[in-house]
């Protein structure tokens, strides 16, 4: 590649997710974009210490935390963003959902898969993690 990563160097992300496929089938590529990211800087030579991943997921991308059953109950199909979700969190990107969206779409935390947390709100994650020093990319 012509522009060449520091492999020394740490990198710092805040994803902002706010939006999801209509069909609810489908899973949210967004979700894809952030694994993707990740995945590719550690292939360059990035070592997983350096690179640190967070997003936040809120409108209509906060139904993509549903539990399976919750999400089969809304959408009759299964929640096709949990396998992705769970990789994420084992990979070590922080994943939020914003605590405001979730209560306006009647999303109870007990419902929620476990690799995501629930925060105060989208901004409250947005402005913490920007203040620390994490740029933003915004979907």
């Amino acid at each position: 590649p012509y522009f060449n990563l520091d492999k020394n160097k740490k990198y710092k992300v805040v994803f902002d997710i706010a939006s999801s496929p209509k069909d609810s089938s489908k899973l949210n590529p967004l979700l894809n974009a952030v694994a993707r990211l990740y995945n590719m800087h550690v292939d360059a030579g990035i070592k997983q210490k350096n690179i640190e991943v967070a997003l936040v997921l809120h409108g209509s991308a906060t139904k993509n935390v549903l539990k399976n059953k919750q999400y089969q109950e809304r959408y009759g199909t299964d929640n096709p963003n949990l396998k992705i979700l769970e990789e994420l969190d084992k990979a070590g990107v922080h994943v939020y959902v914003c605590g405001q969206s979730a209560s306006y779409h009647k999303i109870a935390k007990k419902n929620m898969s476990k690799s995501v947390k629930m925060a105060l709100s989208a901004l409250t994650v947005l402005i913490d993690y920007q203040t620390n020093g994490f740029q933003l990319i915004r979907f």
